[in-house]
């Protein structure tokens, strides 16, 4: 008897070495070297960090799943894991290139509205024959001497040229706005020159309103004495003194903080 059932617990120790083997057979990785791949490349960008955080964090923590899943054998697992790895991965990438695309947009766009803007500056000034310069209150011009005798606030003949050509200038730029401030020296009472530096700048305005400038798009402010850009203690720095400046702008409408403390609108 007991030599007739050696055959059979040999058979059965055939049977349970083949199971065995079949049960190690090799695991398709395919998905996983290209989980690798993504990641490995998502992660070398240097954007990754600052645009794709969040993706980047998770394409790992998945790829490290599937690695897990490699050494627990477990095949469902480490292609499901391998899978999301690299769609976190893609998505990543694409934010990174959405986000750098709108960035050279950007750029362009900034560079296009400079060249304009330096296009527009040196028309102005050849225009105008004025002293035209580049503030951080905008593009300003400086009207003085020939306008306003003192303690006047009507306008000398002297000054129409140079609003002629301003007039020109706003019609060809129909979305510029101007900010037009009067200024006063420094002979007679502060409030009489304030007074009399809002009606200089409405002067001004009217005229520009005359030749076609819509008044909605200027603005007027008084001054007054301050600022002065020459000395008061000669009659030629008083001329000076006695001016407006306009200041221009940009092609939206829109003007610098520093220009619009305390607009009459």
């Amino acid at each position: 008897m007991i030599m007739r059932a050696a055959p059979v617990k040999l058979s059965l120790l055939g049977a349970a070495v083949l199971t065995a083997c079949a049960s190690q057979k090799p695991l398709d990785t395919q998905a996983l070297e290209q989980a690798r791949t993504e990641v490995h490349t998502f992660s070398a960008n240097p954007a990754a960090s600052e645009i794709a955080s969040h993706e980047l964090a998770a394409s790992r923590s998945s790829l490290s799943e599937a690695e897990e899943a490699l050494r627990d054998r477990k095949q469902e697992d480490l292609d499901y894991y391998a899978y999301l790895a690299v769609r976190q991965a893609k998505t990543g990438e694409a934010r990174i290139a959405e986000k750098q695309a709108k960035q050279r947009l950007a750029q362009v766009r900034g560079q296009r509205e400079q060249v304009v803007l330096d296009a527009r500056n040196a028309e102005l000034e050849a225009q105008s024959k004025l002293a035209a310069q580049l503030t951080e209150r905008g593009m300003v011009l400086t009207l003085s001497g020939v306008l306003f005798d003192t303690g006047k606030a009507t306008l000398k003949p002297g000054a129409a040229p140079a609003l002629n050509r301003v007039s020109t200038y706003m019609t060809q730029y129909p979305r510029t706005r101007l900010l037009v401030e009067g200024y006063t020296d420094n002979q007679g009472s502060r409030t009489a020159n304030q007074q009399l530096s809002e009606l200089r700048a409405q002067a001004v305005a009217d005229a520009l309103v005359m030749r076609g400038v819509p008044r909605n798009r200027i603005d007027t402010v008084g001054r007054g004495p301050s600022l002065p850009v020459a000395n008061n203690d000669t009659p030629e720095g008083r001329d000076e003194n006695r001016r407006v400046e306009m200041v221009f702008s940009d092609d939206l409408g829109r003007f610098a903080e520093a220009a619009v403390t305390g607009v009459n609108r």
